[in-house]
């Protein structure tokens, strides 16, 4: 009984704030959105946390490939469960249409939750090397990460162009948000697209499989989280075959043009004392002309949470750390500005295989 007091006791302890967190997440007290944002960091902290684990036992008994999907997995339905949050898509079918490049809208953290829903199995991931020495460096080395070397052009070059091969060789296939940053309005909007991915699609042959998830600002901004339901539409692939680097400017806005459409025919209607101003935020948008970058950045921004796992605190503080730090960043993140939590990932997904969200920062498109 002792032994069991001696492992209850600490349990009881640091689950304590989390339950006390997740009632307030599910009344309508004024706390819900920062209760909510702690209830859904924790999670995706824990869950990065248990990976490692998972990883190393999966490897031993010769499954390390089902290990990415798993994690995927086990945070959409414990989020699911947990915030009263639920992915409905639209067009599943056309995820068969592999091996391809992924392109997804990116509006905030809560994409990660859409990710964790439709990310085909089989996967590796892409990530800065620096994140192979933090505590989540073990896990993504097992399931066979890529790691870019983002200060020296060659390598990373030559990290690309391995990832490239990997991708031809395996048949897998790449999920990016090619908008490059999070981009949250009232009204169903989207950034220019960084270019890499395109080059990229091109240069492998691989078509554009254009994924977009529903205008969700009536569930989730400053100061609102809500339960509900995220729709999301895969559209038909489009394919690359025969086009040439000339052709990535064209290819580029043929695949706005259609995300944009889609994003505004599944979004809800925006609030029409806000339409005038949302119009004018786009039209501006559509002026913005993107400068060429090196090939080190052809690299998306990322999320803050592997960062945060390297400090050693408790589950606790380290959830309230990282609430708050999501919670200040979504102001600027909203107007389409670039925070240090606007990171995103590339994932090399494959077909039959697992998956895992790899975080990484500071890049992007060219």
């Amino acid at each position: 009984m002792s032994f069991l007091a001696a492992i209850v006791k600490p349990l009881a302890y640091v689950s304590l704030p989390l339950i006390l967190a997740r009632q307030i997440a599910v009344s309508n007290s004024p706390g819900r959105y920062y209760a909510r944002v702690v209830v859904y960091v924790s999670t995706l902290m824990t869950v990065a946390s248990c990976s490692i684990v998972a990883a190393a036992g999966m490897s031993i008994v010769g499954h390390a490939s089902d290990v990415n999907h798993l994690v995927a997995r086990v945070f959409y339905h414990l989020i699911s469960r947990a915030l009263d949050l639920e992915v409905v898509i639209e067009g599943e079918e056309n995820l068969q249409s592999r091996p391809a490049v992924l392109m997804a809208n990116h509006q905030s953290m809560l994409d990660i939750f859409v990710v964790g829903r439709l990310m085909p199995k089989r996967t590796s991931m892409t990530s800065k090397r620096s994140l192979q020495f933090t505590p989540l460096g073990p896990f993504m080395a097992m399931s066979g990460a890529i790691f870019i070397d983002r200060g020296n052009n060659a390598r990373a070059v030559r990290s690309l162009e391995a990832a490239g091969e990997k991708m031809k060789a395996t048949r897998t296939s790449l999920w990016m948000f090619p908008e490059g940053t999070r981009h949250m309005s009232r009204e169903p909007t989207m950034l220019p697209l960084k270019k890499g991915g395109f080059h990229l699609a091109i240069n492998a042959g691989f078509p554009i499989l254009p994924i977009v998830t529903e205008n969700y600002w009536h569930l989730y901004r400053k100061g609102v989280f809500e339960s509900g339901v995220i729709k999301v539409r895969v559209l038909p692939a489009i394919p690359t075959t025969g086009l040439t680097p000339a052709d990535v400017g064209p290819l580029s806005t043929r695949v706005r043009d259609v995300m944009l459409e889609a994003l505004r025919e599944i979004s809800p209607k925006a609030p029409s004392e806000f339409s005038s101003n949302a119009t004018a935020s786009y039209l501006q948008e559509e002026k913005v002309r993107e400068p060429a970058e090196p090939v080190a950045n052809l690299l998306l921004p990322t999320s803050p949470v592997p960062n945060t796992l390297t400090k050693k605190s408790s589950s606790s503080s380290i959830a309230s750390s990282a609430a708050s730090s999501a919670v200040r960043n979504t102001n600027s993140s909203e107007n389409g500005t670039e925070t240090e939590e606007d990171e995103g990932m590339v994932l090399v997904a494959g077909h039959n295989e697992g998956l895992f969200y790899s975080s990484w920062d500071g890049g992007r498109y060219s």
